[in-house]
């Protein structure tokens, strides 16, 4: 990949003993929209996760890597809970319940404007029996003694192992989360390389920028029913040259999605590229084409061929 990689280093004297190395799983769970995939791109230091302000934009479990000289940390940011309405909702829970089951240490997000509807999520993080970080997000918003009494209020459905007020968006309470997170991690060797940043290749980091742009640049259902595959990603030594083909479910949406003239998808086109050139640090021909695949979010043998298939 032609970009820099992050690895955050502790500073330690020659003198001093060298620590035990701790690593492990971080899972990030939590409602739509409560701002997991912001908080996991401010605790890696990298934007991993495409963030809009529409519920659902999280369809896979996103693995982002924090490596240390004596640690590491593998986040995972998850889908939302819902309540499965299509064969694609089913397969995003299923992501959210691996991570569950993998994690040494949850996140459990919630923030100023969320009330307890699932007892079922609370009860899987009971479960897990590993230590839970309770996360209150948008404390920048919050006014007079709102987090206060939301705090409050959640206390009646949790008892976490610590809890924080956050800004994920300006990054203010995330160090002591972050601090916290080491603190709880075992003792184990690093699970990756310790310069590799995600589990992701990068196919899939330039057809979730696009996905992104569609989620950003269109209304309604379309977003939804959109699905990207990038089917060809060739990098030369000066230019990365991707397709990609962006599925709809209903001919309508194609014409929506090209928009008049073309002038929509040109749009998305422009956006999605100059966000590929800054995440992967080398200039970008960006080719997309539109096609109908119907009803693809109720058909397993198609969300299985567009990745959906593992947990």
């Amino acid at each position: 990949m032609g970009r820099q990689i992050r690895t955050f280093v502790l500073y330690q004297p020659l003198f001093m003993e060298q620590k035990a190395h701790k690593a492990g799983f971080v899972s990030i769970v939590g409602k739509p929209n409560v701002g997991k995939s912001t908080l996991m791109n401010q605790l890696v230091g990298e934007r991993l996760s495409i963030i809009t302000s529409k519920a659902q934009t999280t369809r896979h479990r996103i693995m982002g890597i924090l490596s240390g000289d004596d640690f590491q940390v593998v986040y995972s940011d998850t889908p939302g809970i819902l309540n499965p309405q299509y064969e694609l909702h089913k397969s995003m829970m299923r992501f959210v319940a691996t991570s569950l089951e993998d994690a040494d240490v949850i996140l459990f997000v919630t923030d100023l404007y969320e009330k307890f509807e699932d007892e079922a999520l609370l009860e899987r993080v009971k479960k897990a029996d590993v230590p839970v970080l309770f996360i209150m997000n948008k404390i920048d918003l919050a006014k007079g003694s709102q987090v206060v009494d939301k705090l409050t209020y959640w206390k009646e459905f949790i008892t976490p192992t610590a809890t924080f007020t956050v800004s994920a968006l300006t990054g203010e309470g995330v160090p002591e989360v972050f601090s916290a997170i080491i603190e709880h991690l075992p003792e184990h060797p690093p699970y990756f390389p310790k310069d590799e940043f995600t589990d992701k290749p990068e196919r899939f980091f330039a057809s979730e920028i696009i996905r992104e742009k569609i989620f950003l640049n269109y209304k309604k259902e379309v977003p939804y029913s959109c699905e990207v595959v990038v089917d060809e990603f060739k990098e030369d030594e000066n230019i990365i040259r991707i397709r990609a083909v962006i599925y709809v479910e209903r001919t309508s949406q194609k014409g929506i999605l090209i928009g008049h003239q073309g002038k929509a998808i040109k749009k998305v086109g422009i956006e999605s590229r100059k966000d590929m050139e800054t995440f992967f640090q080398k200039q970008v021909h960006l080719e997309t084409h539109v096609k109908v695949e119907p009803d693809w979010r109720k058909k397993e043998l198609k969300l299985k061929s567009f990745g959906y298939n593992q947990g």
